[in-house]
Order: C-alpha cells, then sequence, then structure tokens
C-alpha cells in the first residue's frame, strides 16, 4: 500500500494526497500500541502493520488499514484498540530458547534455591512474556528431568503475556511440529508430550506445574500478592521505552524475593542498577536484588 502510494508521488495529486494520509494512518496506529501496551514501534516498521493486522481487518469486515484507522477515529472501541495493540506483540519464542539460562538454573541457582527452601518446600517462578507458553513449559520440563524431589513440594509456574490468543494457546499446551522441533531434544518430545493428530500436547504432569494468565506489563499494578524465587522477563523490554523499563522493573523488584534470582534477554539490563545486581556465571549475567 506504501509502495503504491510512492510510486505515484510526481504525477498525480491523488497519490501524493494518499501517502498523506497513510503516513499519518501509521502514526495513529504507533501511538496506540503505545498507549495500550506501551510497546515503541519506530516508523521505519510500520510494514508491520501491513503484516499483522490482516486477521483483525478480516473480522472486523475492513479492507485494509485506513479503513481500520477512520472507524477507530470516529468510533473508539475499547475491544478493537485492544485487538490491533495484541496483534503487534512480538511473539518469538522457542523451547529452551537462548539455553545458556536454563543451563545456569539447573547447574547453580536451583540448586541453591531448593536448599534454601527446604523447610517451606515451596517455590514460585515467574514467565513474564509467555508468549505461547514454551518459556514456561521448558521451566516445567527441566524441574521434572533434573529435580525428581520437587514433584513432593508446592512448585508453581505462573506465566503471563498480553495477548488473550497467545494466553489460549499456552493453557491448550498444543503444538504444531515446526514449533516442537525448534529447541527440544527429541527424548523430550517422547517423554513429556503426547501426539494426537498433526500436533503435540504437554502431558498432564507438566501443565499442571504451570497456569497462565492475561496481565499488562505495564499496568499500574501487577496481580500478584506472593513473591517469586525466579523471574525470567526476557526479551519484551527491547520494545520499552526508558520510563516504562524503569517502571516495570521496579515492580518485579518488589515481587521477587530476598535471595530471589531474574533473569533477562542477553542483550537487556536494568533500566535501574541501583535496584540489582549483576552477577556473571557460566556465559550469561543474572540479577539479584541489592
Amino acid at each position: 500500500m506504501a509502495t503504491e502510494a510512492m510510486a505515484g508521488v510526481a504525477g498525480c495529486g491523488g497519490a501524493a494526497k494518499r501517502t498523506e494520509t497513510t503516513s499519518a494512518d501509521y502514526a495513529y496506529l504507533r501511538q496506540l500500541v503505545m498507549e495500550q501496551s506501551y510497546n515503541v514501534l519506530e516508523a521505519s516498521r510500520d510494514y508491520l502493520f501491513e503484516a499483522r493486522l490482516g486477521q483483525v481487518l478480516r473480522a472486523h469486515g475492513l479492507s485494509n488499514i485506513e479503513e481500520l484507522v477512520q472507524l477507530l477515529r470516529l468510533r473508539r472501541s475499547a475491544q478493537l484498540e485492544r485487538a490491533v495493540a495484541e496483534a503487534m506483540t512480538i511473539n518469538e519464542t522457542s523451547f529452551f530458547r537462548d539455553g545458556k539460562p536454563f543451563e545456569l538454573l539447573r547447574s547453580e541457582l536451583l540448586p541453591k534455591l531448593i536448599k534454601a527452601r527446604k523447610q517451606t518446600r515451596k517455590l514460585r517462578f515467574w514467565s513474564a512474556a509467555s508468549s505461547t507458553g514454551q518459556e514456561a513449559y521448558s521451566l516445567a520440563m527441566l524441574i521434572r528431568e533434573h529435580f525428581p524431589a520437587l514433584g513432593a513440594w508446592d512448585v508453581s509456574i505462573e506465566g503471563t503475556d498480553l495477548s488473550t490468543e497467545m494466553v489460549e494457546r499456552a493453557q491448550s499446551g498444543r503444538y504444531q511440529r515446526i514449533e516442537i522441533n525448534r529447541g527440544l531434544p527429541a527424548r523430550h518430545i517422547v517423554t513429556y508430550f503426547d501426539h494426537a493428530g498433526g500436533g503435540w500436547t504437554v502431558k498432564p504432569e507438566v501443565r499442571r506445574l504451570c497456569r497462565f494468565q492475561q496481565v499488562n506489563l505495564c499496568g499500574e499494578t501487577l496481580p500478584f500478592t506472593e513473591q517469586f524465587d525466579v523471574i525470567l522477563l526476557r526479551n519484551v523490554m527491547l520494545y520499552f521505552n526508558q520510563e516504562t523499563r524503569k517502571r516495570l522493573l521496579a515492580q518485579v523488584h518488589r515481587l521477587l524475593a530476598e535471595d530471589g534470582v531474574l533473569l533477562l534477554g542477553s542483550s537487556e539490563q536494568p533500566a535501574d542498577l541501583s535496584l540489582w545486581k549483576s552477577v556473571l556465571a557460566r556465559g550469561t549475567t543474572y540479577y539479584i536484588p541489592k
């Protein structure tokens, strides 16, 4: 759409007007996404709207981006605005993604926490941007594979995501072959999944460790009262501005146990270093509260 508009700028006044309108439409959508999810989208990535809003357009009987923006301007709809924001959320994930944090959990972090929690026999994990659930289920498989004694403990893994569609997919625990083949050893597939039809479903003993809910990480409050022992907030703050990162990590700091562990993406670090101490171990960095 933008390409067609650019092609006609030199010879047609109508085409030039279309270019201006399209730019304004994209600006409107970028602001909407920022207000709804705090994700910052650069103008250089406006092409993503065309790629990701197709389902939203079809669901509302719309033909193009211009009609969508026109509808939003004329009649504010919380449901439609949310659908746009959710469609633009990045949901890239895989099982045991960036394997070093999981290896660090297995070899060092979990053994220390298990020793520290031997009286309460209780562990709480939070996959804070869980997408379709692979990170949470990876934690559950790691626990069952390497720490079978925790089967007698009170262990829970909370998975949260902005998108209700992603939460529903995570709750189903059902994945296609291409998703299963990304990051999972063959023995894990056999041990922890049931094969039915063209898909694979996480076995009940793994699924019962995990619970998923829709949560906006940038809302005024997060819906938790208990503290967590391990929080994974990986590869999500890349899309937030500095102030949003600082506010979110202040809430995360409040929800993490004094001896708990925060894991971020490999290219991320806390916005407010006065709250966090970084620790380098086995080629990866984790954070503990100061």
